[in-house]
């Protein structure tokens, strides 16, 4: 009986963080839970200092119920965001706001047996720099590009380690629970739970980044595959180009569709002398580099949308691909390339008019993030929601007791 309380205190929190604010009634279908329990454990998480009361909700007629909500400050999450070059790190509060000022720092991933304790020390330099109380971090979510196994906390393709598992090491140094996940999935989890995504069935996320990532949720879940590693859209053969691809195959989806594609194509044209309307300096950053072409993009800058209708209309071709096997209800691009804005729409859209079957895409949606760049911070933070343990002050020693989630 113990547990099972505790258990519905950790659905409560997490309904609340996933939704803002919700009444006890809401609550109570949510959690599956009868009205006068979760009345109950509403009254105790308030007593508590985890919830608090947000007035009534707008009339419809009848009375009016109370809503509910999480306090901002009562716990926060460590959010981190890889790619193969960058690490970005964020906190949250639990309405799911920064409440310090993202951190950016080099490091780069391929063949670089130092990352891990780089990127160790990377955290705990800046938990140093926040200042927060650990005893108010619920945890780190860390999304990474790879073959990551989140169940094991193993990453098959950077961040090597000889003493245990890539979360066990971090948190050994930090004292802090540690969860990973590629990249590609914390980013659909972050439209699931608060993006386009959300309240839909099927979706098919496609990050746009370095490299051509997909997270795909599934009866409104994310669906992760067997071993964690379902989702490696790039990796579809689709060309006959012989252009060798990260994963040592040729022809690959991500060789003439990713955003170091779009950077090498630009370089090369102005290099021969093609014009552009925008000063477009090239240097080994491609951060400056993608940050000087999404300026160009917004600009429109002729050239540079050409590249991206060439681009987009390649990625359409691999999107078509999904539509044809998941009928999915929406498609969205998210991920760092969504900042570019609406001009991947039209190109995508021209390829699956081409290579669509009109009955099976009728009714699949293509539209852009609205969490943008900032979508695996979020999806970060929603990994450790979905794994959260509450934590009870024991009043007679005034020690914290973990209890463990039935999640």
């Amino acid at each position: 009986m113990h547990d099972k309380k505790h258990s519905t205190r950790e659905k409560i929190v997490r309904e609340l963080y996933f939704n803002n604010s919700l009444s006890c009634a809401d609550l109570s279908l949510k959690i599956k839970k009868s009205l006068p329990v979760t009345t109950r454990i509403v009254s105790e998480l308030i007593d508590d200092g985890w919830i608090r009361e947000m007035g009534f909700a707008p009339s419809t007629g009848g009375r009016r119920p109370g809503m509910y909500s999480l306090k901002s400050d009562v716990s926060f999450i460590v959010c981190v965001a890889m790619d193969q070059f960058v690490v970005r790190i964020a906190v949250m509060d639990m309405q799911n706001n920064m409440v310090s000022t993202p951190g950016k720092f080099e490091l780069s991933l391929p063949k670089n047996q130092g990352a891990l304790t780089q990127l160790t020390e990377i955290i705990t330099g800046y938990l140093k720099e926040a200042r927060l109380p650990k005893k108010k971090l619920l945890g780190i979510g860390i999304g990474m590009p790879g073959f990551v196994d989140y169940k094991n906390g193993i990453n098959y393709s950077f961040l090597e380690t000889t003493t245990g598992t890539v979360t066990e090491h971090i948190s050994r140094v930090t004292g802090l629970p540690v969860f990973i996940d590629n990249d590609s999935s914390l980013i659909a989890l972050a439209e699931l739970r608060f993006g386009a995504a959300k309240n839909k069935n099927n979706a098919m996320v496609i990050n746009l980044g370095w490299g051509l990532g997909l997270g795909m949720i599934l009866n409104a879940e994310l669906f992760r595959g067997h071993d964690g590693f379902a989702g490696e859209f790039s990796h579809i053969p689709v060309f006959s180009n012989d252009k060798m691809c990260s994963c040592g195959k040729s022809g690959c989806l991500e060789t003439e569709t990713s955003l170091l594609v779009i950077i090498d194509q630009a370089k090369r044209v102005l290099e021969l002398g093609r014009s552009s309307m925008t000063d477009i300096s090239f240097t080994e950053d491609h951060e400056e580099a993608w940050t000087a072409i999404s300026r160009a993009v917004h600009a429109g800058d002729r050239f540079i949308i050409e590249l991206f209708s060439k681009v987009g209309y390649n990625i359409g071709r691999g999107v078509a691909i999904l539509i044809h096997l998941l009928n999915p209800e929406l498609i969205i691009l998210s991920g760092r390339g969504s900042v570019a804005g609406k001009v991947w729409l039209a190109p995508i859209q021209q390829a699956l008019n081409e290579h669509c079957i009109p009955r099976i895409a009728a009714n699949t949606s293509l539209v852009m993030s609205t969490l943008g760049h900032d979508a695996e911070l979020v999806g970060a933070a929603a990994l450790v929601m979905e794994n959260f343990q509450h934590k009870q002050t024991d009043k007679n020693n005034n020690k914290e007791i973990a209890i463990k989630s039935s999640y």
